[in-house]
């Protein structure tokens, strides 16, 4: 188990629809990474923006930009985490992956689809949450709208780090700082959300806002410009433990059944 997570956290501004220019654009970003870190976060759609044109973009489950994670994972000894269009069973997903050190990954597909972009029209929403187990590390990872559902992130099972990746516009900007602070505070958790900057094909912007809390909802890393940076933060299991410990808050939460 690792008493300490190292994440590095990449905010870009990515380009409209071009897969390539956005896996050169990560791959130049990820080399000069010079700390040792144990997991990559990319926003969501990274390799496309976040795009209905699924019937063009839609790589298979296992195509060329998840081949490109697992070179980056293998290369630098580091899990990484990003979402993606896919296509399997004649169904397009928002496919978030978590890819190990040695290759091997998980899949979560987005529960919530943006009915306001019509996501819904597009994407199959997935029905299971992912709790990945990493270095000792329980992992939620999450992606975008599933933000504005608490229920669906509720820390019924002791995770130390939810994550959310996202194309957050600007003109709502406002609802994901409140809302990441308030998933660390409410679940006791370790929040990350990574999102985008930049403009994208349809005209809408984006002013980044990435951040990581701790599990009060203290700001361990905040940037409200809308900038491309990569930002290293070593998180500390025993924050996680300790404070549960000392306040229980969590053994006070209601039990529930969600359908």
């Amino acid at each position: 188990m690792n008493k300490n997570l190292n994440i590095a956290i990449i905010q870009a501004d990515l380009a409209w629809e071009n897969i390539e220019e956005n896996l050169n654009l990560f791959s130049e970003k990820i080399d000069l990474i010079d700390k040792n870190v144990n997991l990559i976060v990319l926003p969501e759609m990274f390799s496309t923006g976040f795009s209905m044109n699924a019937g063009n973009l839609a790589e298979p489950p296992q195509g060329p930009a998840f081949k490109w994670i697992q070179e980056i994972a293998r290369k630098r000894n580091v899990a990484v985490t990003g979402s993606l269009i896919v296509k399997e069973n004649n169904n397009f997903y928002n496919r978030l992956y978590f890819v190990f050190p040695n290759t091997t990954f998980k899949t979560y597909d987005k529960r919530h689809a943006f009915t306001l972009a019509r996501e819904d029209q597009t994407y199959t929403a997935g029905n299971e949450r992912l709790i990945v187990n990493y270095k000792g590390w329980k992992i939620c990872p999450l992606i975008c709208y599933d933000l504005r559902f608490p229920v669906w992130a509720r820390n019924t099972v002791d995770y130390d780090l939810l994550i959310y990746v996202a194309n957050w516009p600007e003109t709502r900007i406002h609802a994901w700082d409140i809302l990441l602070q308030a998933r660390a505070i409410e679940n006791m958790s370790y929040c990350i959300g990574v999102n985008r900057t930049g403009s994208d094909g349809n005209k809408y912007q984006y002013n980044g806002h990435s951040a990581i809390y701790d599990c009060l909802g203290r700001p361990l890393f905040k940037n409200n410009r809308e900038f491309e940076f990569t930002q290293v933060v070593s998180l500390e299991k025993s924050h996680v433990s300790e404070t549960r410990e000392k306040l229980k808050f969590l053994q006070d939460r209601d039990s529930f059944s969600l359908e």
